[in-house]
C-alpha cells in the first residue's frame, strides 16, 4: 500500500472502479495511552489478573490482532486506521508525553489517524512531535493550523490511499469544542465539522475519488448527523464518545449503525475492542453492503512477545510509583464515564470530597469536579497510586477562588447542559447538593435547587470554591470560573496526590452515594 497526497492523486489518470470491490476497514479509537493491558474497569491490569486471564487490550494484543487480520486477509484490500485520542490516560503518557504511543503505533502498523481532542492536552507542540515521529498521515480537515508555527504543514486535511488499484479518500473532523476540552491554543482555528467535511468530499470527488470515508473524532451522535448531512460519504469511522457498537453484546447499538445508506462505526475505547467494517462497492463507487462487528481483545488474544518486552522496559522507571499502596476499599468505586457524566457517581463523590477536605480550612465551602476528568474505576481491594493516576491522569492541580452564588448556579447550568451527549462537563460536587430538570432546555433553568451547607444558595452571597486548574481556566465550558472567579489561586497540589492522600487518611467511605445530585 502506498500513500497518495491529493496532489499526487490529481496527477493520476482516473481509473474505472471495479465492480464488487471490497474494502476491509480495521479501526480503533480512544486508546488513551492504555499501552498496558486493562482490567474490567478499564484501568491497568496487574500481573496476577493477567495470569488468570482477566485482562483485556493493551498494544501487544492490538499488534497480535492486526497481524492475524493481515494474515487472514492476505491479498485482499485492507486499511488500518485510528480515530484519535491516543494521548492521555496512563502513566505511560504522563511520563513519556506521546513518544510511547508513536512508537507502538509504528510497530502495530497504521495507515492513518485522526486528530483527537486529547492530542492537544499538552498544547500543539506535543502533537507536532508525535506527527514527526510517525510514518503515517495524521489528518483533521476542520482545523486550520496555518497560523501555528509548530503544526503548520504537519496536519493534513485529507489523504488518498491507493488500495488494490483503487483510490480511497479519507476525510476527517475534530469536535469543535476541543477549545474547551483541551488546549489547542489560539493558533488552531476550528471550522464547522459538516461544512468542512462537505468541502473536502467535494474536493476529492473532483479529483476522481469515488470511495470516501470520514475518520472523525466527534462522537457517535455527531457522526450520525454527519452521515446524514454530508453527501458523498461511503462510511464514517468515529471516536470520542467511547461507544461500543456490537451485534453480540446486549444493550448496545448495532455494528455498524446505518444512517440511510451510510454505515457509522466505532469500537469503544482503551484498546478493549477492534472494529472490522467490510464495505462492498459497485462499479460507480457506491456502497452496496456494509457488514462487520467489533472484536473483544480478551485473554484469548495472545499479546505480542516483542511488544510485551518493550513495554516492560518502558514501564520499569514508573513501576515503583505505580505499585505504592495508598489504601484499600471494600467495594468497587465506579468511575464509568456513562455514569459520572450524567449523574452522581461514587468516584465523583470521592474526588470532590477529597478536594474540599484539602482546602476547607481556607474557608472553601464548595467543590466542583468535571465528570470528564475521571477516567477509570477502581476495583475492590488494595488501591495503588497507579490506579489513582489512571483515574486522574491529567496532572490537574487544585484551584481555589471565590464565586457569587449566581455564578455557582450558572456553572451548574453549564455542567448539566450537555448530559444528553454525555459530555465531560457534568459536575461532581461536594459541599453542596443540587436538583436539575432534564425536561428543561439547556441553559434555560435546568437547575431547580441548590443547597450549600443545608441552606438554599444565596445568589448575592460569595462562596469559596475549589475546582481544578483546567476548569478554573474555562475548560469544559466553565467560563464563569475564569470571568467571575475572584481571588483565584492555583493552589498547586496534583489532584491525584490529593486523592491518594485523602484515601490514606480517610479511606474510601466518601465514595458512597448520598443524594448530592438529584432530578
Amino acid at each position: 500500500m502506498r500513500l497518495l497526497s491529493t496532489t499526487a492523486a490529481l496527477a493520476l489518470t482516473a481509473s474505472v472502479a471495479s465492480a464488487d470491490y471490497t474494502l476491509h476497514v480495521i479501526h480503533i479509537n480512544d486508546l488513551h495511552s492504555r499501552i498496558e493491558s486493562i482490567n474490567r474497569f478499564d484501568s491497568n491490569c496487574n500481573a496476577e489478573s493477567e495470569a488468570e486471564g482477566k485482562c483485556f487490550g493493551g498494544v501487544a494484543r492490538v499488534k497480535t490482532m492486526f497481524d492475524q487480520i493481515r494474515e487472514k486477509l492476505a491479498g485482499e484490500n485492507v486499511i488500518f486506521v485510528d480515530a484519535g485520542d491516543q494521548f492521555q490516560g496512563s502513566l505511560m503518557y504522563t511520563t513519556y508525553k506521546g513518544a510511547v504511543e508513536a512508537e507502538m503505533m509504528g510497530k502495530i502498523g497504521f495507515d492513518a489517524m485522526a486528530v483527537g481532542n486529547h492530542e492537544f492536552d499538552d498544547g500543539p507542540e506535543k502533537l507536532a512531535e508525535f506527527i514527526d515521529a510517525v510514518s503515517f498521515p495524521v489528518i483533521s480537515g476542520n482545523i486550520d493550523v496555518s497560523q501555528s508555527n509548530v503544526l503548520n504543514g504537519k496536519v493534513m486535511n485529507h489523504v488518498v490511499l491507493e488500495v488494490g488499484g483503487e483510490k480511497i479518500g479519507l476525510v476527517s473532523a475534530l469536535a469543535t469544542d476541543t477549545v474547551e476540552t483541551s488546549s489547542p491554543g489560539p493558533s488552531v482555528i476550528f471550522q464547522d465539522e459538516i461544512d468542512s467535511l462537505a468541502a473536502d468530499v467535494a474536493t476529492l470527488e473532483a479529483e476522481g475519488v469515488t470511495k470516501i470515508i470520514a475518520l472523525n473524532h466527534v462522537g457517535l451522535a455527531k457522526d450520525m448527523e454527519i452521515a446524514e448531512a454530508v453527501p458523498g460519504l461511503d462510511a464514517v469511522i468515529g471516536g470520542h464518545s467511547h461507544t461500543l457498537l456490537s451485534n453480540t453484546v446486549e444493550d448496545t447499538p448495532p455494528y455498524p449503525v446505518m444512517v440511510g445508506d451510510t454505515p457509522v462505526a466505532q469500537a469503544y475505547a482503551y484498546s478493549k475492542y477492534v472494529g472490522h467494517l467490510t464495505l462492498e462497492f459497485d462499479a460507480d463507487g457506491n456502497v452496496t453492503s456494509a457488514t462487520g462487528d467489533t472484536m473483544v481483545l480478551d485473554a484469548s488474544v495472545e499479546p505480542d512477545a516483542d511488544i510485551i518486552a518493550r513495554v516492560g522496559e518502558l514501564a520499569g522507571p514508573i513501576e515503583e510509583l505505580k505499585a505504592r499502596v495508598v489504601g484499600s476499599t471494600d467495594m468497587a468505586i465506579d468511575g464509568d464515564r456513562a455514569v459520572c457524566r450524567t449523574q452522581e457517581c461514587p468516584m465523583g463523590n470521592l474526588v470532590a470530597t477529597a478536594m474540599l477536605e484539602r482546602v476547607k480550612d481556607q474557608g472553601v465551602q464548595i467543590a466542583i469536579q468535571n465528570g470528564g476528568g475521571l477516567r477509570a474505576s477502581i476495583d475492590a481491594g488494595e488501591v495503588t497510586m497507579g490506579e489513582v493516576l489512571t483515574v486522574l491522569p491529567f496532572q490537574n492541580t487544585l484551584a481555589t477562588f471565590e464565586l457569587k452564588g449566581s455564578d455557582v448556579i450558572a456553572a451548574l447550568e453549564n455542567g448539566v447542559s450537555q448530559v444528553e451527549e454525555v459530555k465531560g462537563r457534568f459536575p461532581q460536587v461536594a459541599g453542596l447538593t443540587f436538583k436539575w430538570d432534564p425536561t428543561v432546555a439547556p441553559m434555560e433553568g435546568r437547575i431547580t435547587e441548590v443547597m450549600v451547607g443545608g441552606e438554599p444558595i444565596d445568589p448575592e452571597a460569595t462562596y469559596g470554591v475549589v475546582s481544578n486548574n483546567y476548569m478554573r481556566g474555562g475548560g469544559d465550558g466553565y467560563g464563569v470560573f475564569e470571568t467571575g472567579g475572584m481571588n483565584a489561586y492555583d493552589f498547586g497540589p496534583d489532584l491525584a496526590d490529593v486523592v491518594a492522600e485523602f484515601i490514606m487518611e480517610n479511606g474510601t467511605a466518601a465514595a458512597a452515594l448520598d443524594g448530592r445530585i438529584a432530578q
